[in-house]
């Protein structure tokens, strides 16, 4: 359960990112105290996992498989494994939706829409939910256009 006092407490985001800007994005929100799931992929978790030295030192003074980087973007976040490739996981990204506040994702454009994830009407990750009229989430890539536009969710 999230216990937080922040002036975020009462957020939930579910953090689908990887790489550098938008985890550092959720860092910040999980900073103030948002509720932040992290989605990584079973088996390997995130990339940047493995993003060393420095790693975090074990018992012995050994280095362990836990990049410092890694660790410092995630703080205060809970993390979760999902296949996003699998029907099953497809779900449980779709539930979590339902019940984030904030969606944050920056995979190469296409990579939701190959899952069943994009925000096509009626079949996407945030199908159903009716965002307040003046939230604005963040960025959608497009390939065809040069540069980032804010877009609503």
């Amino acid at each position: 359960m999230h216990r937080s006092t922040g002036p975020l407490s009462h957020v939930k985001v579910l953090d689908l990112s990887r790489i550098l800007a938008a985890p550092w994005a959720s860092q910040t929100l999980a900073d103030l105290g948002a509720d932040v799931i992290k989605v990584e992929r079973p088996g390997s978790g995130d990339d940047t996992r493995a993003w060393g030295p420095p790693f975090l030192k074990d018992g012995r003074g050994e280095d362990t498989e836990e990049a410092g980087y890694y660790l410092a973007v995630n703080r205060g976040k809970r993390s979760i494994t999902v296949g996003l490739d699998t029907p099953e996981g497809q779900r449980v990204v779709r539930e979590l939706a339902m019940r984030a506040d904030i969606l944050l994702e920056n995979y190469k454009v296409g990579t939701l829409a190959r899952y069943g994830l994009d925000e096509a009407p009626g079949r996407g990750v945030a199908a159903g939910v009716e965002p307040p009229a003046d939230l604005l989430l963040g960025h959608r890539l497009r390939a065809d256009r040069p540069a980032p536009r804010p877009t609503r969710l």
